[in-house]
């Protein structure tokens, strides 16, 4: 059965790059991005491998743990992580789980029969600290994936997790955003969003980032 947003994300235990993974355990209080890749030794995969290696403070400083996928063993993943370090310039600096019987895959319906009967597909899950799932993004195999839309998604629903505002859309951090519909009551509105709002139409209410101004729970 595939996964859907608001879903539990399966736990599980597999080998990896950096020793035996107990998702759970390894996530802890983390937000995390798991993302799955076709194969080893691929080209578009090394880049974005590279891509996430770089990434790493940027992803330390939202409290997000990234977590890579593919169906090759352990000394495969080892082989290929000394390619991406040299071709990419960068240390590879989070596991790379090795699913070489597709269990984790099965889990999270990373293989798309249509597409390739054995291989994951470019799947990517952002899972929060409850361990819900609140992304998933699924790229064809010949297109790499944007980790600046990943950081920007990110960013969106750690902001709406604890604002009552939804981001519109090309959003990017700091911009305006709007206040959600359920929220009508006009003195609470002034007290979570002191720098006031603009109403394009009711139910459209434009307002600045609250995250610098929260003043309530």
């Amino acid at each position: 059965m595939s996964l859907r947003l608001g879903d539990t994300a399966p736990d599980f235990e597999q080998d990896s790059s950096e020793g035996t993974i107990r998702f759970y355990d390894w996530l802890g209080d983390s937000w995390g991005v798991l993302f799955s890749h076709p194969a080893d030794f691929t080209p578009v995969c090394t880049t974005e491998l590279g891509l996430t290696a770089k990434l790493k403070d940027e992803f330390a400083k939202r409290g997000v743990k990234a977590i890579a996928l593919s169906v090759d063993p352990v000394d495969s993943h080892k082989d290929w992580i000394k390619d991406i370090n040299e071709t990419q310039g960068c240390t590879v600096n989070f596991p790379i789980i090795a699913d070489h019987d597709s269990k984790v895959a099965k889990l999270y319906d990373m293989i798309h029969p249509n597409a390739d009967s054995t291989l994951t597909v470019r799947s990517l899950f952002i899972i929060d600290p409850n361990k819900k799932v609140r992304l998933i993004i699924t790229y064809p195999a010949s297109t790499g994936r944007n980790f600046n839309e990943v950081l920007r998604v990110i960013d969106s629903l750690q902001l709406t997790d604890d604002h009552k505002v939804a981001t519109p859309g090309n959003w990017e951090k700091g911009g305006d955003v709007v206040i959600v519909p359920s929220l009508q009551d006009e003195d609470e509105i002034k007290q979570r969003f002191p720098k006031g709002y603009k109403a394009v139409k009711s139910y459209l209410r434009m307002t600045p980032d609250p995250s610098s101004n929260w003043s309530g729970d």
